[in-house]
């Protein structure tokens, strides 16, 4: 890519770690592990997330060969233009937009739900309800303004984003060994049964959230105009994120089944926190896990902001939305307008109530995965027609790695369908996807069509400038 997208590169090798880590565990561990303990049993979903481990391990080892030859802000959208052309580029890029939105807008509506274990009687001014939940001000309040924060905090610079998410990142962590220090001093092997629930059906419940809540590692692609690192070093700490981020999701699931009963479990509010405090035996210590929850939601919506933003300004400067997304802030180097747009998204998330979680988790893990498949195709046609493209970080055995990655995905992304175990919910869940995607057929009918390679970026600049309006 020749693109000079104005940025500055500031980020080292922790502030990338950080970014993908912390982006990949957001709050998903606290909020939906009550529920993949009674779908799974412990060790079931344990075995689900390493399943779903393998399946974005794979196709993350072809993000890491393809960020590394091509290390420019907008990952995929780059890849997938240059591999297929611009129409399956846009569908890529669209898709993946749907996905990083949907965590952003989960973490509006998570951190007010979150505050709830702190501050019951947070609800008051009943506003109206969706699908049976009330919608209270002081709630969404709460998500309106977190989604102000981090949108103000990311159109400032990417280095104060950074290094907040660094911070961030070390206290969850914390937070975590804590969790596993009382598993392996307070936990009952009694309270791990059932070690299976739901036979395969129940793991398959499980395994089909894990694209949502592995999603994150591709943030890095996002960023990587903004990286100070050698290319192959960028594909190494990818691949090295996700298999930290599978190991985290592991470790909670046995944690909290080791420190809850089955029917404790399905009692609980918050699981995760109530374990903590079980197995720590005081309140307070479950506290701390929710401020660690709480960081998580942070760290979460920080990446995602990041990530979101720059996959916008690709697509604005490759001339598939409007050329206002590209603007790049003169004095703070971001790309502001894209930073505000994200923003907006997440202010008006809170207004739809708590029921938006499951919704989100959904609709935006079929997104990702799509993406996932696309991205995995690209890598492949790549080695067939540009075998001496340079790779810093090149995969051994890449076929059949982008095989198996193509295939599982695209297996994973079937499960969504009617009928079938993990499929979206009508209305609600269908609306969000047949919506986003009603916006997105009307954008890609006015794209010209323009071929794979190495100029395809240039080519289709032109082509847009010479369409008509």
């Amino acid at each position: 890519m020749t693109r000079n997208d104005g940025f500055s590169r500031v980020l080292g090798r922790l502030d990338v770690l950080a970014i993908a880590f912390g982006a990949m565990i957001g709050f998903g561990w606290i909020v939906l592990t009550g529920g993949f303990l009674e779908d799974a049993g412990s060790l079931g979903a344990a075995l689900a997330f390493v399943l779903g481990g393998v399946v974005v391990g794979l196709v993350g080892l072809t993000y890491a060969e393809l960020v590394s030859a091509m290390p420019a802000a907008g990952g995929e959208h780059n890849y997938v233009l240059r591999g297929l052309g611009a129409r399956p580029a846009f569908v890529t890029s669209w898709t993946l937009v749907l996905g990083y939105v949907s965590v952003v807008a989960f973490e509006a509506v998570a951190l007010p739900q979150t505050l709830l274990y702190l501050v019951p009687e947070l609800p008051a001014g009943r506003l109206w309800s969706v699908a049976g939940y009330d919608v209270y001000a002081t709630w969404a309040l709460v998500g309106i303004a977190g989604a102000v924060i981090i949108t103000a905090l990311n159109y400032v610079g990417v280095r104060p984003a950074a290094v907040f998410q660094t911070i961030a990142v070390l206290f969850l962590v914390a937070v975590g060994v804590l969790l596993l220090t009382g598993s392996l001093t307070g936990g009952a092997a009694a309270n791990l049964e059932p070690l299976f629930s739901g036979g395969l059906s129940g793991m398959l419940l499980v395994l089909v959230a894990t694209p949502f809540l592995f999603v994150g590692f591709d943030v890095i692609p996002q960023s990587a105009g903004e990286i100070n690192l050698p290319p192959r070093r960028i594909g190494t700490l990818l691949v090295v994120s996700v298999a930290l981020a599978v190991t985290w999701y592991v470790l909670i699931m046995l944690t909290v089944g080791s420190g809850l009963g089955r029917d404790e479990v399905a009692a609980a509010e918050l699981p995760t926190a109530d374990a903590m405090t079980a197995l720590w035996d005081t309140r307070v210590m479950g506290t701390v896990l929710v401020v660690g929850g709480i960081a998580g939601i942070l760290t979460s919506w920080n990446g995602f902001m990041i990530g979101a933003s720059r996959l916008v300004f690709a697509m604005a400067s490759s001339g598939m939305l409007p050329r206002w997304f590209a603007k790049v802030h003169p004095r703070y180097g971001t790309p502001s307008n894209a930073v505000l747009f994200i923003g907006l998204l997440s202010v008006l998330a809170p207004l739809f109530g708590r029921q938006m979680l499951v919704w989100l988790v959904d609709a935006g893990s079929l997104s990702i995965v799509v993406a996932y498949l696309l991205v995995a195709v690209t890598f492949l046609v790549l080695r067939r027609r540009e075998p001496d493209m340079p790779r810093p970080f090149r995969v051994r055995a890449g076929w059949p790695v982008g095989v198996l990655a193509a295939l599982l995905s695209l297996g994973t992304a079937v499960l969504f369908l009617p009928g079938l175990p993990a499929q979206l919910i009508w209305p609600y869940e269908w609306v969000i996807v047949g919506a986003w995607w009603l916006v997105g057929v009307v954008l890609v009918l006015r794209l010209p069509r323009v071929g794979a390679g190495a100029d395809a970026e240039e080519r289709l600049l032109l082509a847009t400038r010479r369409a008509p309006r």
